[in-house]
């Protein structure tokens, strides 16, 4: 396939995998305990990964050990307590509109640790599309009351996913995105979940009730699209595209948060049909190519 084809198919796909992970997680979190549901996350995902790991742990990238863990903790661990966390505290809109920062850091940790040159164009797109995104968020008629502890740890884990965007990109697009996905959850943060989810008490509290498995049921979808799959796919992106084009996933995930609303009972306001157009728009700014600095 086309790898420009290719790049906006994988954008589309993961906007709506991605997008659809903040109902899931507020879902997970009528059941279990913020960290009991990032913990369970990385568990269950490396748990279904590890049959592929385990078959190709000969091509485990010894010599990019450290890029591997800094990549996983950034992308794959810290963020998935995070955010759950922040949702105990706020609305998924708004952690959806903090979440679509993540263009502007990775501008700002790819320029400065990474050399990344960014074009004019394609920061205008990403400001643009994030114009779209406030729009969006907040046109729905409701009052929205800023809280900043939990602003603040969706900002740590929006600097964590860019991070983990930019170092992918610059010290590990050697390895095939299915064995990287597999390697990170499987070998890598495995034994970090499984020790995080002791610590919670879920092994020595948890039952059979009908709660708990409606609860498994969420976090087990959310782990196996919205992690492991996504991941995936996302890697295979940042191969065939820029960090700073695969963070635009954030940028439409909003959209995608409003179908559900819609679906559920909530009417589209002319704002928020307006933001989207925006959004949209802005993309056509981001075909433009990021190089990196020799």
């Amino acid at each position: 396939m086309n790898a420009d084809r290719e790049k906006w198919i994988l954008l589309i796909v993961l906007s709506i995998i991605w997008g659809s992970s903040f109902i899931l997680i507020k879902k997970s979190l009528d059941h279990f305990s913020p960290y009991q549901v990032g913990a369970l996350r990385v568990l269950i995902a490396g748990i279904i990964l590890m049959p592929i790991a385990i078959s190709k742990y000969k091509l485990f990238p010894k010599k990019h050990l450290k890029w591997l863990l800094l990549a996983a903790f950034s992308g794959n661990f810290i963020p998935m307590f995070l955010f759950p966390i922040a949702e105990t505290q706020i609305s998924s809109s708004i952690a959806g509109i903090v979440n679509s920062m993540m263009p502007i850091f990775v501008i700002i940790v790819g320029t400065l640790f990474w050399k990344f040159e960014t074009t004019k164009s394609q920061m205008i797109g990403v400001f643009i599309s994030f114009t779209g995104v406030c729009m969006l968020a907040f046109g729905g008629g409701e009052g929205t009351v800023f809280k900043v502890f939990p602003i603040l740890i969706l900002l740590l884990a929006t600097l964590c996913y860019a991070i983990n965007a930019t170092t992918v990109k610059s010290k590990l697009t050697d390895i095939s995105s299915t064995a990287l996905s597999a390697f990170v959850f499987s070998f890598v943060l495995f034994l970090p979940s499984v020790i995080a989810l002791v610590s919670t008490g879920f092994v020595s509290e948890f039952t059979f009730s009908k709660d708990n498995m409606i609860g498994l049921m969420f976090v087990g979808l959310l782990s196996i699209f919205g992690t492991g799959l996504a991941m995936m796919m996302n890697y295979r992106l940042l191969k065939v595209s820029t960090p700073l084009f695969a963070s635009t996933v954030t940028l439409l995930m909003p959209i995608v948060a409003i179908i559900w609303g819609i679906l559920d009972g909530e009417k589209l306001t002319l704002l928020q049909f307006v933001g989207a157009c925006i959004i949209l728009a802005g993309l056509i700014f981001l075909r433009a190519k990021t190089v990196v600095k020799k």
